[in-house]
């Protein structure tokens, strides 16, 4: 995983959709099978902000602008269907956004503003990963067993993760959707 350095006591973040249980269980396992050495770091989720390193001091303008953002958006329904891949581009397999793209993106676009904005690397395309940098085999492998995977949930907030000294991604805070 390509994560941007930090220094000093600077943290690294991240804003996704938590995928509930059963289905972020099934889908972590699903990572594991596929031999990703990173399914116990990092839980299966929805980025809305990829991995962002910020100073400690704009920690609470972040705060205060995600709570007000997951305020002005309702809840809404996603449904996982089916595998897709980044393949040629990125060694990735994931599980695909069905319903609730819209919602995603107008999320992302939303939170990547203000105190975080930045420029994007890629395109955004909400996905739930399940094999990242393993071998072909192994992606090929994750890409058949994820054609049949469906999934349906109300997402009700957005949450912030930090990456820890340990490389796990944890939800630090969670931000109630639609309490305007």
């Amino acid at each position: 995983m390509n994560l941007p350095e930090r220094l000093g006591d600077q943290r690294r973040i991240g804003v996704s959709i938590e995928i509930p249980a059963p289905f972020g269980a099934q889908l972590q396992e699903a990572r594991r099978r596929a031999g990703d050495p990173l399914a116990d770091l990092i839980p299966p989720h929805i980025t809305i902000l990829g991995p962002t390193v910020l100073d400690p001091d704009l920690m609470p303008a972040v705060d205060t602008h995600l709570a007000a953002v997951a305020a002005s958006a309702e809840p809404f329904v996603v449904r996982l269907r089916g595998s897709g891949t980044f393949r040629p581009v990125s060694p990735v397999v994931f599980v695909q956004v069905a319903q609730g793209i819209a919602e995603c993106e107008s999320l992302e676009s939303r939170v990547r503003s203000g105190p975080l904005a930045q420029d994007l690397r890629f395109n955004y395309h909400p996905h739930v990963t399940v094999a990242h940098e393993v071998p072909d085999d192994a992606l090929d492998a994750a890409f058949e067993a994820m054609a049949g995977y469906e999934a349906t949930f109300t997402v009700d907030a957005v949450s912030l993760f930090e990456h820890g000294d340990d490389s796990v991604w944890r939800p630090v805070h969670a931000f109630p959707l639609g309490t305007a």
